[in-house]
């Protein structure tokens, strides 16, 4: 690799802010705000407004919006033509 061309590699918080639940990784994002952790030491914190722990396809929680199919929509809605249209 090539020296001085890549960016500073470290630990990065992120913490979601539908749950407030919080990741400790590693990033190239320097976030300005900080957060104390678990072990003590102070890391930058980044804030996302969805995880893995919030979101509906992760949690189990989704919901099906609709339950009627395809067809059958379009057939509700613009009828059933005999002959196959035309």
């Amino acid at each position: 690799m090539k020296p001085d061309i890549h960016p500073e590699y470290g630990p990065v918080v992120f913490r979601d802010s539908a749950s407030g639940a919080t990741f400790l990784t590693r990033s190239t994002m320097k976030p300005v705000k900080t957060i104390e952790w678990e072990d003590g030491e102070t890391y930058p914190v980044y804030d996302v407004d969805i995880s893995s722990a919030s979101h509906p396809f992760w949690t189990g929680k989704a919901r099906v919006m609709d339950s009627e199919g395809r067809v059958e929509r379009f057939q509700r809605r613009y009828g059933k033509r005999a002959g196959g249209g035309r």
